[in-house]
């Protein structure tokens, strides 16, 4: 569950993880935890952290203080991706392909946390090889760094690409839910009408 990490900017943060390690000194087990972090603005801008302490508390603090200092700003479509990518992170491999509107975020939970902080509402994704959480998380970023706006190609290219396959697909998909949307209007128009008609003879 996220939670807000600074209310004025809008950041919120998620605990991926959380580990714990023992080493064996003279007095016993000395015990050490690590925490795994994403913070996001769900507006573009993403960032993963992970910090070490005696204790949890500390750990997810400095690992909150780390993802601040390494966000970023990735370019988004509408509330899905511009185009599909695959990152890579030691033996992780993940593939995110954007969606039409109302698909959801269909991912586990350590590629969910990166997508949703990052502003993702409508995308699939499907992950191969290790599924180690924390290079889940950083293939999911690598991914990410591939992403290219529309504009940025453009201008690279230096001519018009017209509509991408994303943006059809965003179109069709938003006209299918303005077609619900306007018949509900029209049905609490037409209950208002019934009300008034009854109250009138009355």
């Amino acid at each position: 569950m996220a939670e807000f990490l600074e209310e004025s900017g809008g950041l919120e943060s998620t605990t991926v993880g959380v580990y714990r390690t023992a080493a064996t000194v003279k007095g016993g087990r000395r015990f050490s935890f690590s925490a795994l972090i994403v913070v996001g603005d769900r507006q573009g801008r993403v960032g993963i952290g992970y910090g070490k302490a005696n204790q949890v508390p500390p750990a997810i603090e400095k690992g909150q203080k780390n993802a601040k200092r390494q966000m970023r700003a990735f370019p988004l479509q509408d509330r899905t991706i511009p185009h599909e990518v695959e990152g890579r992170f030691g033996a992780c491999r993940v593939r995110i392909v954007p969606a039409s509107p109302g698909t959801g975020v269909i991912a586990g939970a350590s590629v969910r946390a990166v997508l949703e902080l990052f502003g993702v509402q409508d995308c699939l994704t499907k992950s191969y090889g290790s599924n180690n959480p924390k290079n889940l998380v950083k293939a999911t970023i690598k991914g990410l760094e591939q992403l290219r706006s529309k504009e940025l190609i453009e201008s690279l290219r230096g001519r018009q690409l017209g509509m991408t396959e994303v943006e059809e697909m965003i179109q069709r998909g938003q006209s299918f839910m303005a077609a619900p949307e306007a018949e509900a209007v029209a049905a609490e128009a037409g209950d208002a009408v019934e009300t008034n008609a009854e109250s009138t003879s009355d």
